[in-house]
């Protein structure tokens, strides 16, 4: 099975960095974020790449080749255009995993402990033909509930909630539902597959983050420095 990235966003909430390179090549420890998405798929046994470029592309590529030297990954880099909208990207890919009924889909930003073996194997079960991540997220704020005629029936205090964490699988059959350049994966197509009864969760309680802005930059560097295992699964191998 392949895994496509989406590394081709502007990444504008983390403009300290990205300003002169593409998000997904901020560095966790001495190796780009990017590098360590990678490692934790190929700890699964995927290590076919497909990392659709957008912003900076050609940084993304030149810089990524020096940290995987010594991996035995096969990549192929695909400009997918600078403006070009998630569902987009996704759709100009579509020749290249083609020759399988599923792949992988990851965010360029987002790092988890998720099993990825369960996530595939709960995905060829359910049928459908999509499959997402959801990780709990602890809300910063809190969340009032209303009756119908506006009073206030509850207030959630910080409640924990699932969100999309991405980590998804996808059936080739995603395509139908990708229409062009324009089309926003997350605002477009997930509706309609919900609306079809065609998209289902994956619940995972365990570590997730994504990396947005600064502090979430130096909160993940903090965790990599730590002993706190948390995405870095490879290092379970002997």
């Amino acid at each position: 099975m392949k895994l496509v990235i989406l590394a081709g966003g502007y990444g504008t909430r983390l403009s300290e960095e990205t300003k002169i390179k593409p998000k997904p090549l901020v560095k966790i420890g001495n190796r780009p974020i990017i590098w360590h998405i990678m490692k934790f798929y190929s700890y699964y046994g995927i290590n076919n790449f497909i990392i659709c470029l957008g912003y900076k592309g050609h940084i993304l590529v030149k810089e990524l080749k020096k940290f995987i030297l010594k991996e035995s990954w096969n990549i192929r880099f695909v400009q997918t255009g600078l403006k070009t909208m998630t569902g987009g990207r996704i759709k100009k890919i579509e020749k290249f995993v083609s020759d399988e009924e599923n792949f992988c889909l990851s965010y360029g930003d987002g790092l988890s402990d998720v099993n990825i073996k369960k996530l595939i194997n709960f995905h060829k079960k359910k049928k459908k033909i999509a499959t997402l991540t959801a990780v709990r997220y602890k809300n910063p704020k809190g969340i009032l509930i209303f009756s119908n005629n506006s009073k206030v029936k509850k207030i959630k205090e910080k409640p924990i909630e699932y969100i999309n964490g991405g980590f998804f699988v996808l059936s080739k059959k995603i395509f139908k539902f990708l229409k062009d350049s324009n089309t926003v994966f997350e605002r477009d197509c997930l509706p309609k597959l919900t609306r079809q009864k065609e998209l289902i969760a994956f619940k995972h309680n365990g570590f997730w983050a994504c990396m947005d802005t600064l502090r979430e930059k130096k909160e993940l560097n903090k965790i990599y420095k730590s002993k706190e295992k948390a995405w870095k699964v490879w290092m379970n191998k002997k």
